[in-house]
C-alpha cells in the first residue's frame, strides 16, 4: 500500500531542497542541490530560473513515479525579494534579477521624491530603504528603465508563487511574499500602498490570497499550494505549537529574527537598523530584524579553507571549545574588528579562527535579535535552519541570552 505524502520544494538562494513528509509531518526523504548561477543582460549574477524550473518539474515527475508513496499535495517555500515576470502565455519574460544588484541612484531619487521621501515610505511600508531588496523597486526600475519589457509583462510573481505556477498554471499573489520589505504594502491600511495604484502595478499582480490557499490541482488530483515566503513559512509550526512569547531566528543566507508577539509600531530608528515587519500567512504583522550572517559565514569559511588548506565544509567537524574561547578572551584577541578584516596568520589554527568567526557573528546576532525582543519577557528563542545545527553558534547564543531557553 502506498504511503500518502506531501511534497515540498524549499528554494534558498544557495541550497535547493525537495522534501517528502507523511501525513504526520514526519520526514520521509530529503534531497539537496546547488544550481549554477547565470548572469542577467548586464552581466550581474542571477538565479538561473530556467534551470530552477527544469529541476522542479523533473523532480515532481520523478516523485510521482515512486511506487512507495502517493503524493496528495505540493507546496513551495522560497526566498523573497525576487520577482519572476511572465508574459501573456506565462512564459518567462526577463531574467530573475538578483536582489543584491545595485539600484540606479537616479531612479531611487525619482521614486522617493515623487512619493514623499524615504522616511515616509519606509515607515508606511515597514520596509527599510534597500534598493533592489525592496522588490517593488525592481518593477519600478523596469517600467522606467526598460519600458518595452515592462509592457510585455502580464504577471509579476514573487518566486514562491512562480514555482507554484510551474505546476498549477494558476497565477496568484501570496500575502507573506508581498509583506516582506517589498515597499508595496501599506501596513496601516492593510492593502497595497497608494503609489502601487498610481504606477498601475496592481494590474501586473495576480489575485491576492492567504498562504493556506490551494490554487490548483494536477490531472492526478494533486493539490498545489500557493507557495510561501521562506521566513514566514518557518514561523508556522512554532505559532501552531507554542503560545507563550518566543522569538524565532530563521537562519540561511539571511538570519531573520522574528517576534510575532511584538506589536509596537516600527520607529524610524528601528528601520535604520534594518528592522522591518513581515506579514504572516494569515496577514498579521510580525516584527523582524535582519542580519546577512549566513552569506558572511559562507564567504569566510571559503577564506579559512584556502588559508588552512581544508575542505570547504571542514567547519562542520569543529566542536564547541569553551576553553579555547576563554583563552582568546583572556589574551584580548577579540579586538572588536570584523572577522573579515583580521589576518588569518594571527590564529594558531583553523579551530581557533572558526571560533573567532562564530563569536563575531553571534555578537552581531545578539544586537539584531535584541531589537525585536525590546524588553519583552521572552521565554524561548528557537533557531531554525543551518545555524541551528551549529554547536558553536548555539552555545554562544545561549551564553548571550542567559535568561532565555535557546
Amino acid at each position: 500500500m502506498k504511503l500518502p505524502a506531501i511534497l515540498i520544494f524549499d528554494v534558498g538562494k544557495t541550497n535547493k531542497k525537495v522534501l517528502l513528509f507523511d501525513e504526520q509531518y514526519k520526514l520521509i526523504s530529503e534531497e539537496n542541490i546547488q544550481l549554477e548561477e547565470t548572469t542577467d543582460e548586464d552581466g550581474f549574477p542571477s538565479e538561473d530560473v530556467d534551470a530552477l524550473t527544469k529541476w522542479v518539474t523533473q523532480k515532481f515527475s520523478e516523485v510521482l513515479l515512486r511506487k512507495d508513496i502517493d503524493v496528495k499535495a505540493v507546496n513551495f517555500s522560497a526566498y523573497g525579494a525576487s520577482f519572476v515576470h511572465l508574459d501573456e502565455e506565462l512564459n518567462i519574460a526577463t531574467p530573475l534579477y538578483n536582489y543584491l544588484k545595485p539600484y540606479p541612484e537616479n531612479l531611487k531619487k525619482q521614486f522617493y521624491d515623487t512619493y514623499g521621501g524615504e522616511d515616509l515610505i519606509a515607515r508606511e511600508t515597514a520596509s527599510p530603504v534597500l534598493g533592489s531588496l525592496n522588490s517593488g523597486m525592481q518593477l519600478y526600475r523596469l517600467k522606467y528603465g526598460k519600458p518595452e519589457v515592462y509592457e510585455n509583462i502580464k504577471y509579476s510573481l514573487h518566486l514562491p508563487q512562480y514555482l507554484s505556477v510551474t505546476l498549477s498554471k494558476s497565477p496568484s499573489t501570496d500575502i507573506s511574499s508581498v509583506g516582506c520589505h517589498t515597499n508595496l504594502w501599506d501596513f496601516a491600511k492593510n492593502g497595497y500602498h497608494d503609489w502601487v495604484y498610481k504606477e498601475g502595478f496592481e494590474k501586473k499582480f495576480a489575485p491576492l490570497y492567504s498562504g493556506d490557499k490551494i490554487v490548483g490541482c494536477t490531472n492526478d488530483k494533486i493539490q498545489i499550494g500557493i507557495g510561501l515566503h521562506d521566513s514566514s513559512a518557518a514561523l508556522i509550526p512554532y505559532l501552531t505549537f507554542f503560545h507563550e512569547p518566543f522569538v524565532l531566528i530563521s537562519t540561511g543566507t539571511w538570519c531573520i529574527s522574528l517576534n510575532p508577539f511584538n506589536h509596537t509600531e516600527l520607529t524610524l530608528e528601528e528601520l535604520q537598523q534594518d528592522c522591518l515587519c513581515y506579514l504572516s500567512y494569515e496577514g498579521k504583522p510580525v516584527k523582524a530584524s535582519r542580519l546577512f550572517a549566513g552569506y558572511e559565514h559562507e564567504q569566510q569559511v571559503k577564506r579559512l579553507a584556502r588559508h588552512f588548506q581544508k575542505a570547504i565544509d571542514h567547519y562542520q567537524t569543529v566542536e564547541y571549545n569553551a576553553a579555547l574561547l576563554h583563552e582568546a578572551q583572556t589574551a584580548n584577541k577579540f579586538s572588536g574588528r570584523p572577522f573579515s578584516e583580521l589576518k588569518l596568520v594571527e590564529f594558531t589554527g583553523y579551530d581557533e579562527a572558526y571560533h573567532h568567526l562564530m563569536w563575531d557573528i553571534v555578537q552581531q546576532q545578539t544586537m539584531s535579535t535584541n531589537l525585536v525582543i525590546a524588553g519583552m519577557a521572552i521565554k524561548k528563542i528557537f533557531v531554525d535552519g543551518g545555524f541551528g545545527k551549529n554547536p558553536i553558534y548555539m552555545n554562544l547564543l545561549a551564553s548571550a541570552f542567559p535568561g532565555i531557553e535557546v
